[in-house]
């Protein structure tokens, strides 16, 4: 078992607590929270381990999760890595593109693992179709949330758009050629509401909304390819699989069957997979202590995070 500390304990942090705790890959040592009183509170209701001191708890540990807002991220990581332990970094990576790229360089002069929670990786649904998403040339995603005042130090891109964005680029296998974007602060001091179309070289095109002023929640995205329409719901987890194939000689009586200008024929058929219901953080924590324990790349790698958080900043530098 791993020894864990994490940094932050904030909603978010807490769940991760909660998971490193209940894990068999891990033995949580602790955590560190600046805010003292915050801290007595968690220390009361759940009874983790509380250290007054940072330096203390990343001494304590072998892999240092770091939950902390996003301004803090790079000050967190360099200190971690200077001590020699493994990072497990929320996203977006860091608040800077220098400041990913400065990470990445450090962990591997130490010869260390870091991965970025980007969860939707995770996601049951997705990992379900995954496999089915082959070169897809349209990509279509809704990101909608209830407004919570949590996270709107930052535009609404790099608090939920940055998901998609990292699905997008797991799935296109080519460069960006151009993005294109627009954003409308309502609320916030930053964009509340944002769209992006991202283009890439090989003809794909990617159309991102999302919003943290919707009156209703929804993370959906559709692929759209060859033969094949696919559809992901992150919140609801669950997934469509509509393929086209070449209609038979003689259909059956309840075939769908289409057929084109030209005469062309083709059958369609639904071919949705099973879905095998997960915790997709507890998922994410242990997988990156199995790439720890086996010295390989982490499924969610420090260069997939400094990637969407570069075409991240493509798209807020539009607005």
């Amino acid at each position: 078992m791993l020894k864990a500390g994490v940094l932050g304990a904030g909603h978010l942090g807490k769940i991760h607590l909660r998971l490193l705790n209940q894990s068999d890959k891990y033995e949580l040592v602790g955590f560190y929270d600046p805010n003292e009183a915050n801290a007595q509170k968690v220390v009361e209701e759940f009874g983790y381990t509380y250290f007054k001191d940072i330096d203390q708890l990343i001494d304590a540990v072998d892999m240092v999760d770091i939950v902390t807002p996003t301004l803090s991220h790079y000050e967190c990581a360099k200190k971690a890595i200077a001590k020699g332990k493994h990072i497990f970094i929320e996203k977006p990576i860091t608040n800077t593109i220098e400041e990913a790229e400065h990470i990445r360089e450090l962990l591997a002069e130490n010869g260390l693992r870091g991965q970025v929670g980007h969860v939707e990786r995770f996601n049951p649904a997705f990992i379900a179709v995954k496999e089915s998403v082959h070169n897809p040339m349209f990509i279509e995603t809704h990101r909608l949330a209830e407004f919570n005042p949590r996270g709107t130090d930052v535009p609404v891109v790099l608090d939920l758009m940055i998901h998609d964005i990292d699905v997008i680029l797991s799935v296109v296998n080519s460069k960006i050629k151009n993005v294109s974007a627009s954003g409308v602060s309502v609320i916030s001091d930053t964009p509340d509401i944002a769209n992006a179309r991202i283009e890439f070289e090989n003809g794909c095109v990617a159309n991102l909304t999302a919003s943290r002023i919707s009156l209703k929640n929804m993370r959906k995205t559709r692929f759209f390819q060859r033969d094949a329409y696919i559809s992901v719901d992150f919140l609801e987890k669950k997934c469509e699989v509509v393929k086209m194939k070449d209609a038979p000689e003689h259909p059956g009586d309840f075939d769908m069957i289409l057929q084109n200008a030209e005469g062309v024929k083709k059958q369609i058929y639904f071919d949705n997979p099973d879905i095998t219901a997960n915790n997709a953080i507890l998922d994410e924590l242990e997988s990156f202590a199995h790439a720890i324990n086996t010295d390989t790349a982490p499924v969610v790698t420090l260069l997939d995070g400094t990637e969407a958080l570069r075409v991240a900043h493509m798209i807020i530098d539009q607005f």
